[in-house]
């Protein structure tokens, strides 16, 4: 396109209803010259519609978190009252943005729908994101700060103490994703955590069956557990671990029947996929075809960082799902992906790529 008809398309991007001639005063050309931009624009097919609605590209949507994490390494003993030698490291995170990057570098269209503030933390999100997820749909909100986890953690690595500054996810609310209609009903599938207020999260559910868009709720946490919606009628997959089933289903789960009695009292509950992770003694999955099963978690060599590797999971099964594949193969991606997440230092391996990721497959 020329700059003219780039400029034309930013303006109709932030404002479809637009008249005509505020189009042509802000872009300082005639009303006539726009029309025939305008009129060049629709033949070509980047707008469509009277209101010159721009078309969606079908994005995969992932609705939730997007935060900054960061971990502090105490080199002695801490010592409250006053200031601690520590070792800072600082990384990108949030359930959804960890599971859009990993679709977006196994070559899918993904759009991360958040909210986040107008700070150095979103931009710095920003700078770990554009190359593989749609930022377009993102929220910044002057009022909040973007959402951030900081852990202090004692010279033997184990935490001391964390803090979570997620007020602004309580702005991602069923009004706010209404603006953002039109992407999630051109979506192949839909992805929500639960950092989404409850209403939030069966806004989305209800609009997936209205629309008949596939739907894949991923808890954050046990805590956050209350946040799911009432009824799990309409859910494609729903994929926790052990103490999110636990809490789901007010039960212990310690042997394989415990486990595969709650992935079978989950999949009652109306989901179509089941999913309960389990660590090194794999997952328990389950659908209309597929009896409650067992599947060994992969050997892992060395663990370098456990973060992130449920989201790569999640996003590699999504994946193959996607392209058609049964639920065993997509959930022998999972494996496959978490495990060599689990032996990076990253929480989204930089070397994955599609192709990778089948041959790993193969091998």
């Amino acid at each position: 396109m020329t700059e003219r008809e780039q400029a034309l398309i930013q303006l109709i991007k932030e404002n479809p209803f637009m008249s005509q001639q505020d189009m042509a005063v802000e872009l300082e050309m005639s009303r006539p010259a726009l029309a025939n931009l305008i009129s060049g624009l629709v033949k070509k097919g980047e707008i469509v519609g009277r209101a010159y609605v721009l078309p969606k590209e079908n994005n995969i949507i992932c609705i939730g978190g997007a935060n900054i994490d960061r971990k502090y390494h105490l080199h002695q003993n801490l010592q409250m009252g006053t200031s601690n030698p520590v070792t800072a490291t600082q990384s990108i995170g949030g359930v959804a943005r960890n599971i859009a990057e990993n679709l977006g570098r196994l070559d899918n269209k993904v759009a991360l729908v958040t909210v986040a503030g107008k700070d150095s933390d979103w931009q710095a999100i920003v700078d770990a994101s554009e190359a593989f997820i749609n930022l377009d749909e993102v929220e910044q909100l002057s009022e909040y700060m973007t959402g951030s986890y900081t852990a202090i953690m004692d010279t033997a690595g184990e935490l001391v103490m964390a803090t979570a500054n997620m007020d602004v996810y309580e702005a991602l609310t069923p009004k706010l994703l209404m603006n953002h209609d039109m992407a999630l009903s051109s979506a192949p599938v839909i992805i929500i955590d639960l950092n989404c207020p409850k209403a939030t999260v069966e806004y989305v559910r209800q609009f997936a069956i209205a629309r008949n868009v596939p739907l894949v709720i991923v808890p954050v946490s046990s805590p956050k557990m209350n946040r799911l919606s009432d009824s799990l009628e309409g859910v494609t997959w729903f994929v926790c671990n052990t103490d999110e089933a636990e809490t789901l289903l007010d039960m212990k789960i310690t042997t394989e029947e415990n486990y595969l009695d709650a992935v079978a009292k989950i999949l009652a509950l109306g989901v179509g996929n089941v999913v309960i992770t389990a660590g090194s003694k794999g997952v328990y999955a389950a659908n209309d075809t597929l009896q409650p099963t067992r599947f060994e978690a992969k050997e892992v060599e060395s663990v370098e960082d456990v973060t992130g590797s449920g989201d790569a999971f999640v996003s590699a099964m999504i994946h193959v799902w996607l392209e058609k594949q049964p639920i065993e193969k997509a959930i022998e991606a999972g494996l496959l992906n978490a495990k060599r997440t689990l032996e990076s230092p990253f929480t989204v391996r930089p070397e994955l790529t599609k192709k990778l990721l089948e041959n790993e497959l193969e091998d």
